[in-house]
């Protein structure tokens, strides 16, 4: 039984017998620009041909090369079009023939653009302040609808008057700022299509530079080596280069200038004054340049450029020194001469000495020449920025001139110079004469002449009368002569000295006198004073003479009683006439006068020497002297101290560093005490004080503390380990002299001290333990009975070296000629007790 379909295929076998049929695959084309598509034309019937016609109506032809024509088989044809474009569109036609009979079949073909960003480049980059396009070029068909976004959000230009999307799709941004830079999305849609596509677009906006001298002018000093730093600082977006330019000359870093890495520093090294000038720094980026303008100020120091020595004759009527200088500021010159400065319009009293300057040049004009001109000038040339000197010599021709004393004292048998003294330049011959005859002759035995450069001597003997008088001195030179007298003079003894006023004390008296009216010629070389009681002889000492002595003190005096005192002059002739005698009388028995003190710091800042120099004793032998002290700043004194009557100082050892002290020294004899001689002293810093740490030191580290803290707990355990073997026998040391060595441990203290040697006094409330020391030493004044001083003088009689015991303290023996020192010891040293002392 046939089915349907082969029914259906045997009717159309039939009609396709009878007509040619053709069908195009697919029926329409859609191609978007520059795609490629085929289209197939079917034949159902035999033919021959099979052509595809162009929408012109062209035959299309195989050999071309957008549009391609292929036959497959006998019923079929195939047209291809190659990257479609708008000239592509149109209606293909696919003709079939055989013989006479034809068919065909056509195709629409629509060729439609796709959303394609022809120019979207990025990053797209404009300047601060520029009108900005941001070009976003985009194709389709039908055109598409451009939207606008940044960082997240639509661009509303009615929100923002400064945006606007222009006709051909771009961006607008009118004075763009440094705060629009960023991404902003450039998106295209075809709403026919639901077709949609965009572009990211980093937009950068350049900041042109700005730039900042940091110092507008910099000064500069020439020919001293030194460099000149030119600095300034850019800014800008890009990062600015900065390069920098003088006289349009662009700088690099070679011998003479060095930039640092950005150029913003510009030195300038071994600067000359050439160098000045102004100096460009131009920093430049993207958006354009910038320029400033540095000025480099070169000053320089002065230095003198002319400036010789000259020679001029006296009475000449004038010679004019010169002196050249440069430098920048113009140098302002100056002359000196004998510690005198000469300036410009500066002329001396006498109108001789005359300072000009013009410029750079100062003349010193020096009129109707003198001798005395002749020496060295100084020429100063100074500016804002130094100055500098130089010297040179006037050499003066002169004929000699003699100078010196004219008269000349001695006596006979001692030789006498007489000094001729000579200035001349050049160097004079000095010959002496005495009426007439050049000398020394040959029966004068008793002259000599010594000369030197300048000084010619001759010494004189006088061995009679007739050698005094008239001597002469002749100096020559090339300039000239000169002649001078010298007299030779029998000296005279002086006259008496003029006792003005004698005050007594106890046992001492101060004579006050004037010096003698007439000194005879020569200096007074002692003073003889001389007294008695009334009827009995004259005592008397001499005194070396001093400048400006104008007292005498006597001791030795008895208190009490009337004496007389007279006083005459010694020089070399010999003594001159005595005074008249003042009569005064002594003061009683009183009480001594305060001895005077000074202090001397020793070797170790607060241990220190207390000096007194014993004055009046009131007529009773100073018995002892007290001393006391204390740090100022407390109120509780030390220990008195007892000092033995002939001792000079005290010592005063372990004083508190960096405190002032005040020691008072009172004097006693049988009538009581004197006031107090009161002196007071700051001791040293304490040198072992470290100080704080300054910036960029360091103190003591953590090894170096433990370290010390070790060796003085050892120290400490030797301490006591010592004191234990001598005071307790026992201990460390003690184990080992018993057991090792076979010896016993030492005793008690040793009682064989010898006397005088040492003695310690002891202090309850834990103060320093004051030790009295004796050394033999002479002193002016002694007691028992011996002459005293009331001040420096040198004494008249000697000390006769007795010793007076004290009746309070017979547990005290003091040491004859001793001298007493007294230092301060730590507590630990072995103590005694105060009654035990000796002194």
């Amino acid at each position: 039984m046939l089915q349907i379909g082969d029914l259906i295929w045997g009717l159309l076998f039939i009609g396709c017998a009878a007509a040619i049929q053709v069908q195009i695959t697919p029926t329409q084309g859609e191609i978007s620009v520059g795609e490629s598509k085929f289209f197939l034309c079917e034949v159902l019937g035999d033919v021959k041909d099979i052509d595809w016609y162009a929408p012109s109506g062209e035959k299309i032809l195989p050999n071309r090369p957008d549009i391609f024509v292929s036959r497959g088989d006998e019923t079929m044809s195939t047209l291809t079009i190659y990257h479609a474009n708008v000239d592509s569109a149109g209606i293909y036609k696919c003709v079939a023939k055989n013989g006479d009979k034809e068919a065909q079949a056509t195709v629409q073909v629509k060729i439609f653009q796709k959303i394609t960003f022809e120019s979207a480049p990025t990053p797209q980059e404009f300047n601060e302040g520029d009108d900005a396009d941001i070009v976003c070029n985009v194709v389709s068909s039908p055109p598409p609808t451009i939207i606008w976004k940044h960082k997240g959000s639509r661009i509303q230009v009615a929100k923002d008057v400064r945006f606007k999307i222009m006709d051909n799709g771009h961006l607008q941004i009118r004075g763009i700022k440094k705060t629009d830079e960023g991404m902003y999305n450039c998106e295209a849609r075809v709403m026919a299509r639901g077709e949609i596509d965009f572009r990211m677009i980093r937009v950068v906006v350049n900041v042109l530079p700005t730039i900042r001298a940091r110092q507008s002018e910099v000064n500069a000093t020439a020919d001293i080596g030194s460099s000149a730093l030119l600095a300034c600082d850019a800014d800008g977006f890009p990062e600015p280069t900065v390069t920098w330019a003088h006289n349009n000359i662009v700088l690099e870093t070679g011998d003479k200038y060095s930039l640092n890495e950005d150029g913003s520093e510009l030195v300038i090294k071994d600067v000359k004054k050439v160098d000045e000038g102004d100096y460009t720094c131009i920093a430049k980026n993207k958006a354009g340049e910038k320029a400033e303008e540095v000025s480099l100020n070169v000053f320089v120091q002065p230095k003198i450029t002319y400036l010789n020595n000259q020679t001029a004759s006296e009475f000449d009527d004038q010679v004019t020194l010169t002196c050249e200088a440069s430098g920048d500021p113009t140098p302002t010159i100056s002359w000196s001469f004998d510690n005198r400065v000469l300036t410009e319009g500066e002329q001396s009293l006498d109108r001789n000495i005359v300072v000009r300057s013009h410029a750079r040049v100062s003349s010193l004009t020096l009129k109707n020449v003198l001798f005395t001109y002749a020496g060295q000038y100084l020429c100063t040339a100074s500016n804002s920025i130094g100055q500098d000197d130089q010297h040179m010599y006037l050499e003066v021709r002169y004929a000699p001139k003699i100078l010196g004393r004219v008269t000349v004292y001695t006596w006979e048998g001692n030789p006498a110079n007489i000094s001729c003294e000579v200035e001349a330049h050049p160097g004079a011959s000095v010959v002496w004469f005495r009426d007439g005859f050049q000398l020394p002759s040959a029966n004068t035995t008793n002259m000599k002449i010594y000369n030197t450069p300048t000084i010619s001597y001759l010494e004189v003997t006088p061995d009679s009368q007739n050698d005094f008088g008239s001597y002469n001195c002749t100096a020559t030179n090339v300039m000239g002569s000169e002649s001078k007298e010298f007299l030779l003079i029998q000296a005279d003894v002086p006259s008496s000295p003029e006792i003005t006023l004698v005050e007594p004390f106890s046992s001492t008296a101060v004579v006050k006198f004037e010096e003698p009216d007439s000194m005879g010629g020569v200096p007074i070389i002692k003073y003889r004073v001389e007294w008695r009681l009334p009827g009995q002889d004259w005592i008397g000492s001499e005194h070396n003479a001093k400048d400006d002595m104008t007292t005498i003190t006597i001791v030795g005096l008895k208190p009490e009683t009337t004496y007389e005192v007279k006083m005459s002059a010694i020089n070399g002739k010999g003594e001159g006439e005595s005074s008249p005698a003042r009569t005064f009388k002594t003061e009683p028995v009183r009480e001594p006068s305060a001895p005077k003190l000074e202090v001397k710091m020793q070797d170790r800042g607060n241990t220190l020497k207390v000096n007194w120099i014993k004055q009046d004793d009131g007529g009773s032998p100073i018995k002892h002297y007290l001393v006391r002290y204390k740090a100022k700043h407390v109120s509780d004194w030390k220990p008195e101290i007892r000092i033995p009557h002939n001792s000079e100082y005290v010592t005063l050892s372990g004083l508190d560093w960096n405190t002032e002290y005040e020691v008072h020294v009172v004097a006693e004899n049988q009538q009581g005490k004197s006031e107090p001689g009161i002196i007071s002293f700051r001791t040293a810093v304490d040198p072992t004080t470290i100080p704080d740490a300054m910036d960029g030191g360091s103190g003591l580290g953590t090894g170096a503390i433990v370290g010390i803290l070790i060796v003085v707990f050892f120290l400490l355990l030797v301490g006591v380990d010592v004191t234990c073997y001598f005071l307790n026998k026992c201990g460390l040391l003690m184990c080992i002299a018993v057991n090792f060595c076979g010896k016993a441990g030492p005793g008690a203290k040793s009682k064989d001290i010898e006397e005088g040697k040492a003695a310690f006094t002891k202090d309850e409330s834990k103060e320093p333990i004051v030790e009295v020391r004796t050394e033999e030493e002479h002193t002016p004044n002694q007691e028992g009975g011996g002459p005293t001083e009331p001040n420096e003088t040198t004494p008249l009689t000697g000390p006769d070296g007795k010793t007076v015991k004290d009746d309070n303290t017979k547990g005290e023996t003091e040491v004859k000629n001793a001298t007493a020192e007294v230092k301060t010891v730590p507590n630990e040293a072995p103590q005694t007790n105060g009654n035990e002392s000796k002194a």
